[in-house]
């Protein structure tokens, strides 16, 4: 499918791309590229046969990327518009360029700001997958398969650039759909950035607490299960929650609201009105299970 893959930023996301590239044999040279501060991960990324080559921003990457049919930037939004200025020198007009950000508005605006517009063979993606570990060795050859994957084409968006990004995912094993950014945006913050923020909370609310120690020696499968995406990487969901704030901090106050309400009806006794916030809980979760069978 390509000659040269690029992947900037070889993690959890990148690595997961490039291996899974390499088993649909979908690019016949994959290189990790990165800035040398980087070096440590991505020498552990070509140690492992995650990718055939590493280069760095200053010194081969440069030459490499401008060779590069296929660029993916999977690097934390914070740093795309970053990046974008490593590449506005050296964009070619007939590879294609994709990220994997979890935010879409602030990606398409880092385009904007660099560019002006944000170039017709620029499609921005959001997988919708992931782990709370890091890094290469984090990698997963099958952590896309059978998950969702948004494209959230611009106005400008290439069909052929489409097309192409459409064809390279499903082959990735994951299930594409379309999305307009904004309510990508909207989405993503209720159903993925929330919880995360709801995780890293509850885990510092209870670690502030003088026996800490004992609450975390017996807390249930329950706790372990609603708090393992607490373990994610803090550095990369400030980007996403700085990046999306607009979406977030609404949520964030309609769930103190939900909190209160709830701390109300205990307050008064209102059995029946906890219940019935339970029960009608149950069900929507049940209706979101049966979707996902």
């Amino acid at each position: 499918m390509f000659k040269n893959l690029s992947v900037i930023g070889v993690g959890l996301m990148g690595g997961s791309i490039a291996c899974k590239a390499r088993e649909q044999g979908l690019a016949k040279h994959i290189v990790g590229v990165g800035y040398p501060a980087q070096a440590l991960n991505l020498q552990r990324a070509e140690s492992l046969g995650v990718v055939d080559q590493v280069s760095y921003f200053g010194e081969t990457a440069e030459a490499v990327l401008a060779q590069s049919d296929c660029v993916i930037i999977a690097v934390p939004v914070g740093s795309i518009e970053q990046i974008f200025l490593e590449l506005k020198g050296i964009w070619n007009p007939d590879a294609v360029y994709s990220d994997v950000g979890s935010t879409k508005g602030s990606v398409i605006q880092s385009a904007r700001n660099v560019f002006g517009v944000v170039p017709d063979n620029f499609v921005p993606v959001h997988p919708i997958a992931g782990a709370e570990n890091s890094g290469v060795d984090a990698a997963q050859l099958e952590l896309f398969t059978g998950k969702r994957v948004i494209i959230t084409p611009t106005e400008n968006s290439s069909a052929k650039a489409l097309l192409t990004l459409r064809v390279f995912w499903e082959k990735l094993g994951a299930r594409v759909s379309t999305m307009d950014s904004d309510h990508h945006d909207a989405v993503l913050a209720a159903t993925c950035h929330l919880p995360h923020v709801l995780a890293f909370s509850l885990v510092r609310l209870l670690d502030k607490k003088d026996s800490h120690d004992e609450i975390f020696k017996y807390a249930a499968g329950g706790f372990k299960d609603f708090t393992r995406i607490a373990s994610s990487d803090p550095g990369m969901w400030l980007d996403i929650c700085m990046n999306n704030k607009d979406e977030l901090i609404p949520l964030i106050r309609q769930i103190n609201d939900e909190l209160e309400e709830i701390a109300q009806f205990l307050i008064k006794g209102d059995s029946e009105s906890v219940f019935k916030t339970f029960s009608t809980a149950k069900s929507a979760r049940q209706r979101f299970l049966d979707q996902c069978d």
